[in-house]
């Protein structure tokens, strides 16, 4: 048996995205490769891919020529089935120890903060009309945030 402490956060900093710093280089870097590519969304039910007849198209609002993807609309079958998958996983999730449940949301916290940081800010960028600095508190610092504290509060 251990004692285990989850580490009291600090707010996560915001960037400020200046021109030529390498914060800026990042994110314009995603927002050009994002708008280079039609990402296909699908449904996950039970951990696996599944898409459906019906594909929606998604547009930018700030712009409506730029197709950002598509996503898989959920039917009843597929609604039915999600269900079931949550409750089916809900009785594991709520027997893990608190430890491992916490660990979890503070790595989910880590990758956001690092490595997908800027693949969040120009995906909230292109697909809500944000500019970088509201991407960035309500994307990226706002759930990191959300998820380290509520982890320490556990």
């Amino acid at each position: 048996m251990g004692i285990y402490t989850v580490p009291m956060p600090e707010n996560e900093p915001v960037r400020s995205y200046e021109p030529g710093s390498a914060d800026r280089e990042a994110i314009e870097k995603a927002i050009s490769t994002l708008k280079d590519q039609q990402i296909d969304i699908p449904l996950f039910i039970n951990g696996r891919e599944v898409r459906t007849d019906k594909k929606i198209e998604i547009r930018s609002p700030h712009n409506h020529d730029l197709v950002l993807g598509y996503y898989h609309q959920a039917g009843e079958k597929e609604i039915r089935e999600s269900i079931d998958s949550a409750l089916e996983a809900q009785a594991g999730w709520s027997t893990m120890p608190w430890e491992h449940r916490a660990s979890i949301f503070l790595k989910a916290a880590d990758l956001l903060a690092g490595p997908y940081r800027y693949i969040v800010n120009a995906a909230t960028m292109l697909a809500h009309s944000k500019n970088v600095f509201q991407a960035e508190i309500d994307a990226v610092c706002e759930l990191v945030d959300f998820w380290r504290f509520n982890a320490a509060y556990m």
